[in-house]
């Protein structure tokens, strides 16, 4: 018997370069000007193939093989890099590297431009009986009776199209084939009888099956596809300038199933390298030695007053809503501003273009729900609400020692609602004419957050001494312009903010700020070396802001002989109006194995008769040593306005004050081992001055008056340390497992720039720091994470997070005696030494399990998440007794296990 050795290539889907962001510390991408997420428009074909050699000594076993590759594909079509994605041996992995790397495909098209992808290519050894001498001569051109099989192939649990899938009858390298198109259909001709099909995606497990068709018949199926290691679609990305020295990015997949975030990709954050833990019922964002509110929270660039629900979340953006979440610890380009800290960017995704698609989710938290579906052509909707009922159910696990303890019980809700629309366009009839595209958006979302402080002893349980109230809505447009190598983005915006806080009877604030802005980004490819980067950036606010409070102390009078002191009430309606705008300006050099990114903002504010400029030149480099090892650095100078309401009059604000100012410098390297796990090193340093503190200095007014400033710029602030992170990735659908390592080893300090005012008003300041430097309220020395994910198969997956983090500065009580003041008939404490002790570390064990069933046409899920396995006793805030004798400690969250499911469609 002799053999006819064959060897055939199957293109079998493509998907953009950087297909799925890993959560590590790359090299990042500047989103062009938060445009929506690229689209792949046109695919690449093949157009010249390579027959492979086929390895000698494995035709001598009579053995054959299907080969995986990941193949490279340059802007002009020609492969650029090939690598095996499941190496299997036998000098096949050789054979078929070699033939692809002459192959030559049409180019690909992102948003109707040329760009490079990554496909993956099935290549197929077979070996075949050559036909005896003579045999199929008779009959030859006898005409051939034929059958027709078509169908649509969809992604089995979620209905999702397959496109770029191959549809084969039999293993015959000779058989014919079909490609599916972007709705996931295909037709294919074959010779009647018994079809043995096979079906080849990416990122879907084989299909096989067996359809039997008759002469001149036509059969129509649909086939679902399962998917490879999960059932998540895999996201589009298209390759992006990388001019900041770290973005660590989160995918969806990853995040959803990571322990201790209750399925919320956003809070993933928490884990990363150079982010402080903050207290549970803060959600603040604390980097690289930050205060809060010095970083900044985006989504979908519009700035958002809070990024997490209170109680340390969720996030207030749905997790199906979630497309890409980019965290910059610093170094960031100009493009972003009106931050001395970090920036989280947030960018949500259209909606579905096939069929409609949701999911809905309850567990002992929240509940809520997503739809995603095309209404007409080019426009698709995406929707979904969450709210939660934890305020029902903390209660019961509370303590019951009446006024030991106390806990804080949240409420929230919030919406998402996104229309997109758009389509290509093509100007002129000839092939050269430059193709554009325009493509926009619409979306309104917002949240809501109240907030109380409830005690643990019966009696006390629905008492409140501590409420608050946080509301705000956003409306974003976004129209995205491209024709030939300019692309043009306007974005504006208007939102409301709503912040309300009752202090027990002494204190009540309502605050309502009204905002309205606009951004308008221009991008240009001068050369394949050259990019430019220009644009405009403005924000109008106008605030109203009512306060009742009580007088300070030496306001209070006696209503007759031997009653206790009670404060005059004060109350104040403040209106204020401001603006704040950016011009931007940044360029990319390519210039060999270095990437310099230069850049520059200018800044200017204007708030009554306050005017405030700021220039900020930055300064990003890259230099790849090697495919695996990376040098990059960065330096530059970044401002953040005050927020309005401090530009109020003396002695509720300060109306000169002027921009918060930081100096950061990063230098770090990367390097990737042994092609699955990727490590990252990066030192920082940032200096922060001019910032906003409080109290201000104690000015003498014209008419003789002493007045002392509420606020004022003589904060200073300094933090460095190491960031490292070690990250294991899937290397393959079949990979079983993924984590990472992350820790942080830092230094945060503050201080002011004049010494502490000689006068000091409690009511303003609130603070007993008796030295006018030192350790920052923040830092933490050591943060420390381990994050760790397994697949067990038949749809389980077991996951775990542990954290360390070091205890924060505290100045401990020093209570000797008792010391009353008869004036004021109240208590008052004696302290130690400005933070010369630390509260106790925080560390916490979080474990996951996942149970998903995969139906042909939806996924249920069931999970149990739990946070504090072992329970660790970790306390939040410290309260005293009214003589100041006793602490009694703030509880974190306790042993919580919470229990859900997921139905997904």
């Amino acid at each position: 018997m002799s053999l006819n050795m064959k060897a055939r290539g199957v293109l079998a889907a493509a998907s953009l370069l950087v297909s799925a962001p890993a959560l590590a510390q790359v090299p990042p991408p500047q989103p062009e000007a938060q445009a929506a997420a690229p689209q792949l428009t046109k695919a690449p074909e093949l157009v010249r193939s390579v027959q492979a050699q086929y390895p000698a000594e494995a035709a001598a076993q009579g053995l054959t093989a299907d080969v995986r590759l990941i193949v490279t594909i340059s802007e002009e079509g020609t492969v650029t890099e090939v690598k095996p994605a499941e190496p299997v041996g036998h000098g096949f992995d050789e054979a078929a590297v070699e033939a692809v790397r002459q192959f030559r495909f049409t180019p690909a098209e992102v948003d109707g431009v040329s760009a490079p992808v990554q496909v993956e290519y099935v290549y197929h050894f077979t070996l075949t009986e050559a036909p005896a001498p003579g045999a199929g001569q008779e009959g030859e051109d006898a005409p051939r009776e034929t059958a027709t099989l078509t169908g649509r192939l969809l992604s089995r649990g979620s209905r999702s199209r397959v496109a770029g899938a191959t549809v084969r009858c039999g293993e015959d390298p000779e058989a014919p084939e079909a490609t599916s198109d972007a709705e996931g259909r295909f037709t294919l001709r074959v010779v009647p009888g018994e079809c043995e099909v096979r079906v080849i995606a990416s990122n879907f497990q084989r299909y096989q099956t067996t359809e039997t068709l008759k002469p001149h018949e036509t059969a129509e199926v649909v086939f679902y596809l399962v998917p490879a290691g999960g059932a998540f679609e895999t996201v589009v990305r298209s390759e992006r300038p990388k001019k900041e020295v770290v973005r660590r990015t989160v995918t969806r997949e990853e995040a959803q199933k990571t322990p201790g975030t209750f399925g919320d990709p956003v809070r993933v954050i928490q884990t990363l390298p150079g982010v402080a833990r903050a207290p549970f019922i803060a959600g603040d964002l604390l980097v690289r030695g930050s205060n809060p509110g010095q970083s900044s929270t985006l989504m979908d660039g519009v700035n958002i007053p809070i990024l997490f629900h209170l109680l340390g979340g969720p996030s207030v953006v749905n997790a199906e809503f979630l497309d890409t979440l980019d965290f910059y610890p610093g170094g960031y380009g100009s493009q972003y501003g009106r931050a001395v800290g970090g920036v989280v960017d947030v960018t949500t995704r259209k909606g579905a273009s096939d069929t409609l698609h949701g999911s809905v989710k309850v567990d002992l938290l929240d509940a809520g729900f997503f739809l995603e579906a095309p209404v007409a052509k080019g426009v698709s909707v995406a929707a979904s609400a969450r709210r939660s009922y934890i305020d029902a159910l903390l209660p019961l696990f509370l303590p019951e020692e009446e006024g030991e303890t106390l806990s804080v019980v949240p409420r929230y809700w919030d919406y998402q609602l996104r229309v997109d629309f758009g389509a290509r366009k093509k100007e002129g009839e000839g092939e050269e004419a430059p193709e554009r595209r325009s493509t926009g958006y619409i979306m309104a979302f917002g949240s809501d957050d109240q907030l109380t402080l409830v005690s643990s002893g019966e009696s006390q349980a629905n008492d409140l001494s501590l409420s608050s109230h946080t509301l705000f809505h956003r409306l974003k447009g976004d129209w995205t312009y491209r024709v030939g190598k300019i692309t043009s983005v306007f974005a504006p915006y208007a939102g409301i903010d709503k912040y309300d806080t009752e202090v027990g009877s002494s204190y009540t604030e309502k605050d309502t700020v009204y905002s309205l802005g606009a951004r308008e980004t221009l991008a240009l490819e001068l050369s394949s070396a050259i990019t430019l980067r220009t644009g405009v950036d403005v924000m109008f606010e106008h605030g109203r802001f009512d306060v009742v409070a009580d007088a300070p102390p030496g306001f209070e009078y006696v209503p007759f002989p031997g009653a206790s002191p009670e404060a005059e009430s004060l109350e104040e309606k403040l209106r204020i109006t401001g603006f704040d705008g950016a011009l931007f300006l940044e360029s990319d050099y390519k210039l060999g194995a270095f990437t310099l990114t230069p850049g520059m903002r200018a800044n200017l504010q204007i708030v009554g008769s306050q005017r405030n400029v700021a220039l900020d030149p930055r300064l990003w480099a890259r230099y790849t040593a090697n495919e695996h090892t990376a040098l990059k650095g960065s330096a530059g100078l970044y401002s953040q306005p005050p927020d309005t309401p401090r530009f109020a009059f003396l002695p509720y604000g300060n109306p000169r004050l002027g921009y918060q100012r930081a100096f950061q410098a990063s230098l770090g390297v990367e390097q990737r081992v042994a092609s699955r796990f990727q490590v990252d090193l990066t030192a920082f340093f940032n200096r922060r001055f001019k910032n906003v503190v409080s109290p201000g200095q104690v000015l003498t007014q014209p008419d003789g008056t002493i007045v002392q400033e509420r606020f004022s710029n003589e904060g200073l602030g300094r933090a460095y340390g190491l960031e490292l992170m070690v990250k294991k990735e899937r290397a393959s659908p079949t990979d079983k497992w993924f984590g990472w390592l992350s820790y942080t080893l830092s230094r945060a300090e503050d201080g002011r720039e004049e010494p502490l005012p000689a006068i000091r008003d409690n009511v303003i300041d609130g603070g007993t720091g008796d030295t006018a430097y030192g350790l920052s309220p923040w830092d933490q020395t050591h943060i420390l994470t381990l994050v760790g994910s397994y697949v067990l198969g038949n749809g389980w997956e077991l996951g775990g997070r542990f954290r360390y983090t070091a205890g924060r500065p505290v100045t401990p009580l020093d209570h000797r005696h008792d010391v009353y003041g008869s004036d004021g008939n109240v208590y008052r404490p004696t302290y130690g030494p400005y933070f010369s002790a630390r509260a106790a570390g925080f560390h916490q064990l979080d474990v996951r399990v996942d149970k998903s069933w995969q139906m042909e046409s939806w996924t249920l899920t069931a999970y149990l998440d739990v946070q504090n396995l072992y329970n660790a006793k970790n306390a939040e805030f410290v309260f005293n007794d009214y003589r100041y004798r006793d602490e009694y400690e703030v509880p974190g969250i306790p042993l919580l296990p919470v229990v859900g499911v997921k139905g997904s469609f």
